[in-house]
């Protein structure tokens, strides 16, 4: 039986939290790669779609609305997801919400193989975005809370890592489809359907793996969170009694409140919120260019187009792989300064480019644009949730994801139609403004938080 907790406790269990959080465990890069696995789930839901949307409209007839509704409906659940997952991650625990949205994810992503209109298509894919949002925020929060410092912030800057790769892997099975020639409705079912084997595989791996020690010591479920610790770090948390308790429940809300108090952690999450919205404004309306440089060079099929694509993300997986390393060298605000400014410098030299019709230029300008933005969104995830204290950590880490979601989802009904207005050199101008925003507020207002402890 839980009893209410005096003073001595709660500051026990403030002792707990800063001592677990100041030491590693020899599972939690393991467990950091599971986390990150999701992401390959969520990389092809997104852009399978978008090379199968040509066969559903073929298929389905729909106006444009309801196309674009179909490609965007996981992104605005999303959005519903990072706010309600992170809460819940918080209220409810971070291996129960984990297990819930792979669930989640493996039952949807079979049902949109089945759907028989494009409406249930649209309403299926809105629902499959909600644990797409719900798991990045409760994944960041895992790794944040089972990983040594240093170590949590580089598994956390790979998630781009992870979205390439993703990426790659879509694309080299729809090509292998088309190749092979199958149905067209075949193609764009299997296609989707597909996203529950990697869920499927994720949701079996992660069963085993434990709630974190940080949030039952959070809760003041101390027997529990004493055998999570033997179990993960070979300590039996002595500075805790062998009693539960009931702390007193932190509301949601407070914690803009909190981080106000603390400069640098205010500072740096309002960076994390910023970059977020820049890197997802400047990559979401990337593929209003790729038609561009597939017909600059001669590239008209569908085999093709994926073929390409593939090898811009290919070299999109290096960046991506490449800027986590370095970031113990060149702290946050390296990665974010020359992520940022590589993409504003490919932006501008791309507008140029496209005013004096040398196209030739594009495609150099497109992978110059892509290694700076897995740079320069790396971390953008990582801070805001690493710095924000245990009892909100989920929180801030679904509130902060839907500032990628926010963009991604208004990208694909505003942008077409500002990209047909004013035309591809104004607009590519116009995309510019993203990372010239993201590169003032690494410079001005992010302080450098690698290796960052609480209190």
């Amino acid at each position: 039986m839980s009893t209410a907790a005096p003073p001595a406790p709660q500051a026990a269990i403030q002792s707990a939290v800063r001592y677990l959080l100041q030491n590693y465990t020899p599972k939690g890069n393991k467990v950091g790669w599971l986390m990150m696995a999701s992401i390959l789930v969520e990389a092809w839901d997104l852009y399978s779609i978008a090379f199968v949307l040509v066969f559903i409209r073929d298929q389905y007839n729909p106006g444009p609305l309801a196309l674009g509704l179909a490609a965007a409906g996981t992104q605005g659940g999303a959005l519903i997801g990072a706010l309600i997952g992170g809460w819940l991650s918080d209220k409810i625990g971070r291996r129960v919400m984990f297990l819930i949205t792979m669930i989640m994810f493996v039952i949807l992503a079979l049902a949109q193989a089945f759907v028989s209109s494009i409406a249930w298509l649209i309403v299926i894919r809105f629902l499959l975005g909600i644990p797409l949002g719900s798991d990045i925020s409760t994944g960041y929060t895992y790794i944040m809370e089972s990983m040594a410092k240093g170590q949590r912030e580089v598994m956390g800057n790979r998630w781009q890592f992870m979205f390439a790769v993703g990426e790659v892997l879509t694309l080299g099975v729809i090509a292998i489809f088309l190749v092979l020639d199958i149905d067209h409705e075949m193609v764009w079912r299997v296609t989707l359907g597909l996203g529950a084997v990697p869920a499927l595989i994720i949701l079996f791996l992660r069963h085993d793996v434990p709630e974190t020690a940080v949030w039952l010591v959070q809760k003041g479920r101390f027997r529990e969170a004493k055998e999570v610790a033997r179990q993960m770090y070979n300590d039996p948390l002595d500075m805790l009694p062998n009693q539960d308790v009931t702390p007193p429940k932190p509301r949601p809300s407070a914690f803009i409140a909190d981080l106000r108090k603390d400069p640098i952690r205010w500072r740096a999450t309002i960076y994390g919120w910023i970059a977020c919205f820049a890197q997802g404004s400047e990559f979401s309306t990337f593929a209003f260019y790729l038609p561009v440089l597939f017909a600059m060079i001669g590239v008209s099929s569908m085999l093709g187009n994926n073929l390409v694509t593939m090898a811009l993300f290919s070299f999109a997986a290096v960046s991506g792989w490449v800027g986590p390393l370095l970031t113990p060298k060149i702290g946050h605000r390296g990665i974010a300064i020359w992520g940022f400014g590589i993409v504003l410098v490919s932006l501008l030299i791309a507008a140029v480019a496209l005013y004096t019709d040398h196209k030739y230029i594009l495609p150099f300008a497109a992978a110059g644009m892509l290694w700076g933005h897995y740079w320069d969104a790396s971390n953008c995830m990582t801070i805001p949730t690493m710095v924000a204290k245990p009892e909100y950590r989920g929180t801030a880490s679904g509130f902060a994801y839907m500032f990628v979601k926010l963009p991604s989802f208004l990208a694909i009904f505003l942008f077409p139609v500002l990209f047909t207005a004013i035309g591809q050199a104004n607009a590519t101008l116009f995309v510019a403004i993203f990372p010239l925003i993201g590169l003032l507020a690494a410079i001005f207002i992010l302080p450098e938080v690698y290796g960052y402890e609480h209190d």
